[in-house]
């Protein structure tokens, strides 16, 4: 084992502070990697603060990593020390199960095994994420970083990349079809990169009028408001696709309306109350109302070298570990375009 240094929560009130735990020396399929770059995720505030309960403190979270290898065990292949690695949502599942077998470790019946927050099979206590100097996780978890992207806004990819990758993939969207967006938040502007980038026509969906510039500049090629009935009724029956990231109580059923024959809305965002959909929405037109979660370890791979390939990465703010508590406030008030990032050469600096 050795000592690593990160930021944790003591309890669900307390904030962020410097923290010394144990990561294991990496085993002879494991790759040790100092992190560079971890991404902020609403999720990691929802954890923080035990809003969804469970949280098990001290809570290290974090799970959108960027960083460079510095160590492997003796049956790697794939990596080697001095690469550039990232490790996501996921640092295990039981590997056995149909979902796992197929390549979806993401919906591992056993459940898979977090990057922070999950009971730690190899040390005991739960896992610690990426507020921190450095991790260990067996390589067939760990994801190859192309070398053409900037790295800091590589890291939200890890979570925010494939959480509206995957369902693009799954519903087939590309050229000839008509996508709407959503919420132009941090996982809002990462799908309406990729729908574009895959040839959709896409429109966002959106209650603020200011954020149709930006919109347009991140690739939609209309704008919607959806609080205006007449702006939203002439879209109806037009839709293929729609992908709503939005986690706030919102009319489901407005946007189901706007689906042609045999259209999909998949919901990606998780609003905290339930959510009411008419049955009439659905059965009209044959529409199907969905869900999505992150993608498993090769779709993410899959996910990384679309990006290469197109040029695609986070727009992000980067921040110091010191400012992660007032970035989680400003989170709660949607004040980040459109991602934060923390630059951990501050934890160094910290210390």
């Amino acid at each position: 084992m050795f000592q690593c240094h990160g930021y944790a929560a003591t309890s669900s009130k307390s904030p962020l502070a410097r923290f010394a735990f144990q990561r294991r020396s990496p085993g002879p399929s494991d790759v040790q990697i100092e992190i560079l770059y971890c991404g902020v995720c609403h999720s990691d505030l929802h954890r923080v603060r035990d809003e969804w309960g469970g949280t098990l403190y001290p809570c290290v979270p974090g799970h959108e990593m960027v960083g460079r290898v510095t160590a492997v065990g003796r049956a790697v292949t794939k990596f080697r020390a001095g690469d550039i690695a990232g490790v996501g949502v996921m640092i295990d599942s039981c590997r056995e199960c149909a979902n796992c077998r197929d390549g979806f470790e993401q919906y591992c019946d056993k459940g898979n095994t977090e990057t922070y927050n999950s009971p730690d099979k190899h040390l005991g206590g739960h896992t610690f994420g990426g507020y921190s100097s450095h991790i260990v996780v067996d390589e067939a978890f760990v994801l190859r970083i192309p070398d053409n992207l900037e790295l800091a806004g590589v890291a939200p990819l890890l979570c925010a990349g494939i959480t509206t990758y995957s369902p693009l993939r799954r519903w087939k969207v590309g050229p000839g079809q008509k996508v709407g967006v959503v919420g132009l938040g941090g996982l809002g502007h990462m799908a309406v990169k990729f729908a574009h980038a895959l040839g959709a026509h896409v429109v966002l969906f959106t209650t603020s009028a200011g954020k149709a510039e930006d919109a347009k500049r991140l690739g939609a090629d209309e704008v919607v408001l959806s609080g205006d009935p007449a702006a939203m009724a002439q879209h109806t029956n037009s839709f293929d696709f729609i992908l709503d990231t939005v986690s706030a109580r919102h009319d489901i059923n407005a946007l189901l309306q706007l689906l042609r024959r045999d259209g999909t809305l998949t919901q990606v965002g998780v609003p905290a109350e339930p959510q009411p959909i008419s049955a009439g929405s659905l059965i009209g037109k044959r529409r199907s109302f969905a869900g999505s979660g992150i993608g498993g370890i090769a779709e993410t791979q899959e996910m990384l070298d679309f990006c290469a390939a197109h040029g695609i990465a986070s727009d992000i703010e980067l921040i110091s570990i010191s400012e992660v508590d007032d970035a989680f406030e400003r989170m709660l008030r949607s004040d980040v375009k459109y991602r934060f990032v923390i630059d951990m050469v501050s934890l160094q600096e910290a210390r």
